[in-house]
């Protein structure tokens, strides 16, 4: 059980977190989280205050909303606070909003309220004063009781009327919306933002207006701030007087009077949500009686009368463009569906894979097709479903390639002695370097992080490198002609001798980094250890060909007649001995350090989820000099799974079943003392 002093650190690193995110978001316009984590977080903190009492900070977000304003703009209070919205995510949040909603007021049960509906768009809350109807000034939302004073970047939107005549128009008003990018005007300003809700943050904090005016901002109504002698009795008719008095509304507004279809117009609502004019991340149900509005009030910094409920930030629709066929280090083929942008948690995905041939024919995918695109945490996003009532009418079936696009060489599947199957992966038949894609995925692996480790000799570098003939082969990299790179756009004397000093810094790399650099098939990090542990020193390695016993590696506890096999087709080809044999000249490569006697010797770890402060290489490292060892499934040879920020729940399922210790990050330091 966690003590009070662990109980308030943790609220702490999580208030700072959340500080640190609502500055990017609102201050910044740049996050760095998707709105779900963000929801997350916020929720994990306010669940701790309820369930410790004596945890309480000023920057809690039960108190605050958004980020101070910046210091470009005046700052201005305003007369009545910019709040936010609590959050529901499925019916018994919605049913529990009701029900406190009606207790609250006391009221019978089957009491029914009737919702004002609106969709939540993804832009920037902005508050308008008008005076005998002409608009004095704008500002942003900023912590929601102080905001920035953006009057003359607000005044070169269109949408936002500058002087109402209508005879009905109050004195003195403040008028609250959304100021957004419609996604067909993102598509020219997408290489400066990463996604419309940035684009329109970023242009309306402009210093100067006439930079705002630049970009086709728009402004759509939704309520109302200061409002003296109102007499509206409802929501609803409040939206249509903003229409009356030439205010943009929005047109999916509606009227909702059951928790049931409240549910059912979201789940329709989030289908078409994709093919709208501009993003949206949720509906706001209000209550549409005004009166109860002012009778339920706020709660900390949220109205009890409303919610925002959020739509899944997982998963998209989009169209598929085409298909594209990439070619890997292995040769294997994956088709990846080129889709029409589409922002899904905040990211906006253009690419999304169909994984095999067997993949696209089981759901029968289609160039054309509406298709459901799922992306969750640092998965790749694929393709869920297809949206058959969409379907082109002339749309015709996917035929799958049985010729490698780069090489022209057949492609095959192979036969898996184990399952007695096929794979369902194709293949380019081509071996060694002979096939140009597999080549350039064979260097960047070579060069990558885990392997040589070259910093600033990234992928676009191995790309450009290529491109102009100067890599063929991993040797090439250390025979570059660096007054030929100088020459290049984008590179200069310090930019080379940068890469200069990277790569030669390269070049003292163990032997077990050394055969994982080689990219063989099915050998990856731990295999490659555990051959340079079996075989101990660099020389014995050099010396294996076609002749070498390759049956001695059978010895080893976690190799098989699968890697085996592939480490023998590996050296069958000369070319590839010629690598070795020239790699082996150009790098200083060290025996592996043996260490048996650690704090963890004979404990296995496996790691899932994102870890804090340090890469999954260095707490591998740490592990391994302490004598421990590091298993790439969770099975019953599993002692410890060490647990970061999103991990794959199904591992943590499976390590509960087999009665494995689960450690966090912190736990796993005090193990090593």
């Amino acid at each position: 059980m966690e003590d009070k002093t662990s109980i308030k650190k943790k609220y702490i690193d999580k208030i700072k977190k959340l500080k640190k995110h609502n500055e990017l978001y609102y201050s910044k316009s740049k996050p760095i989280i998707s709105d779900k984590d963000y929801d997350e977080l916020k929720l994990s903190i306010i669940n701790l205050e309820k369930k410790y009492s004596y945890l309480n900070h000023k920057d809690s977000p039960s108190k605050i909303v958004g980020f101070k304003p910046s210091k470009n703009f005046t700052k201005q209070k305003h007369k009545v606070p910019m709040l936010s919205l609590s959050n529901v995510f499925n019916r018994e949040d919605l049913t529990n909003f009701e029900k406190k909603i009606k207790n609250y007021l006391n009221l019978k049960k089957n009491q029914i309220f009737e919702y004002s509906v609106e969709p939540k768009i993804d832009g920037i809350s902005a508050s308008l004063t008008y005076k005998n109807g002409s608009f004095v000034s704008g500002l942003s939302r900023g912590d929601g009781y102080e905001g920035e004073l953006i009057t003359e970047n607000l005044r070169t939107i269109k949408d936002i009327p500058k002087f109402i005549n209508a005879k009905d128009f109050p004195q003195n008003i403040e008028i609250r919306g959304e100021v957004y990018i419609e996604k067909k005007d993102f598509e020219k300003l997408k290489e400066k933002f990463a996604n419309p809700r940035n684009a329109a943050s970023g242009s309306l904090r402009q210093k100067y207006s006439s930079e705002t005016k630049k970009i086709p901002l728009k402004f759509i109504a939704y309520t109302f701030g200061q409002f003296d002698s109102n007499t509206f009795q409802k929501q609803s008719d409040f939206l249509i007087f903003l229409k009356k008095s030439g205010f943009k509304i929005c047109k999916y507004n509606n009227l909702i009077s059951n928790i049931d279809d409240l549910i059912k117009n979201h789940e329709n609502f989030e289908k078409k949500r994709y093919e709208l004019e501009y993003d949206v991340d949720g509906l706001v149900y209000k209550i549409n009686d005004l009166n109860l509005q002012q009778r339920l009030g706020f709660v900390g910094n949220a109205p009890r009368w409303a919610a925002a409920h959020k739509f899944s930030a997982a998963s998209s629709f989009s169209k598929i463009l085409k298909i594209d066929i990439q070619v890997g280090r292995t040769g294997a083929l994956t088709p990846v569906a080129k889709i029409k942008p589409v922002n899904i948690g905040g990211v906006v995905v253009s690419n999304a894979t169909l994984h095999n041939e067997d993949e696209i024919n089981k759901k029968d995918i289609r160039v054309g097709d509406i298709v459901q695109i799922e992306r969750a945490g640092d998965v790749i996003p694929h393709v869920i479903s297809v949206d058959l009532k969409k379907r082109p009418s002339k749309s015709i079936r996917y035929k799958f390639p049985d010729k490698c696009p780069s090489c022209g060489s057949q492609v095959e599947k192979e036969f898996n002695n184990q399952t007695k199957k096929y794979d369902a992966v194709k293949r380019c038949s081509s071996e060694g370097y002979s096939c140009e894609k597999i080549a350039i995925e064979k260097i960047k692996h070579f060069v990558s992080k885990d392997a040589l480790n070259i910093d600033g000799f990234g992928k676009k570098v191995v790309e450009k490198f290529w491109e102009k003939k100067f890599i063929r082969f991993p040797q090439d990299i250390f025979k570059l002609d660096y007054n030929k790179i100088k020459e290049l756009d984008g590179w200069g004397q310090q930019s080379v001798n940068n890469l200069k000093y990277s790569i030669n810094k390269s070049k003292n790399i163990t032997l077990s980094k050394f055969i994982f650099s080689l990219g063989i098939r099915h050998i990856g990090q731990e295999n490659a250890k555990l051959i340079a542990k079996h075989l101990q020193n660099k020389e014995k390695f050099f010396k294996i060909n076609k002749k070498f016993n390759f049956n001695l590696f059978l010895n080893i506890d976690g190799i098989g007649e699968i890697q085996i096999s592939s480490i023998k087709k590996f050296f069958s080809i000369k070319e590839n001995l010629e690598i070795v044999k020239n790699l082996s000249s150009d790098l200083n490569i060290e025996n592996e350090n043996l260490n048996n006697e650690g704090k963890f010797k004979n404990s296995t770890f496996m790691i899932t989820g994102k870890l804090q402060s340090m890469s999954r290489a260095e707490i591998k490292s740490i592990i391994e000099k302490n004598s421990g060892k590091i298993l790439s499934s969770v099975s019953k040879k599993l002692d410890y799974l060490i647990v970061g920020e999103k991990p794959t729940i199904k591992k943590i399922n499976q390590a509960k079943e087999l009665n494995i210790k689960v450690l966090n990050q912190n736990e796993l330091m005090k193990l090593l003392n």
